[in-house]
């Protein structure tokens, strides 16, 4: 059992999941968990991201102990390997649920505009 609890105004664990739980670090631990990947294939694979973002979140998750660079290649580190699992069911969930979630936006808006 952890002796942290997020439920804690000042607990670490909310920094912990800020960290994770970014929509590009999510998709950068997921493309990195297909294999090790230069930066420009990190590009190409995630759609979207920028430079500077996807540099931003490769720094992040470098400084957390999550990915490593070596030889100009970035791979996930043990601990960031043992995130696969997780982030998987979370991309998992939205790739599911999204038609779902994208109808009651669309609904609430419809509501609110009367």
């Amino acid at each position: 059992m952890s002796a942290f609890d997020v439920f804690l105004a000042d607990c670490p664990a909310r920094t912990t999941l800020a960290v994770v739980g970014d929509t590009w670090s999510v998709v950068v631990i997921m493309a990195l968990g297909e294999r090790p990947r230069r930066y420009g294939e990190l590009l190409e694979r995630i759609g979207g991201i920028s430079k500077k973002m996807l540099t931003q979140t490769l720094h992040r998750l470098e400084r957390n102990g999550l990915v490593e660079r070596t030889a100009r290649v970035y791979a996930l580190t043990d601990l960031g390997g043992s995130l696969l699992s997780v982030v998987g069911a979370l991309a998992g969930w939205a790739e599911e649920h999204t038609d779902a979630l994208l109808e009651a936006q669309c609904s609430a808006a419809a509501a609110a505009t009367g």
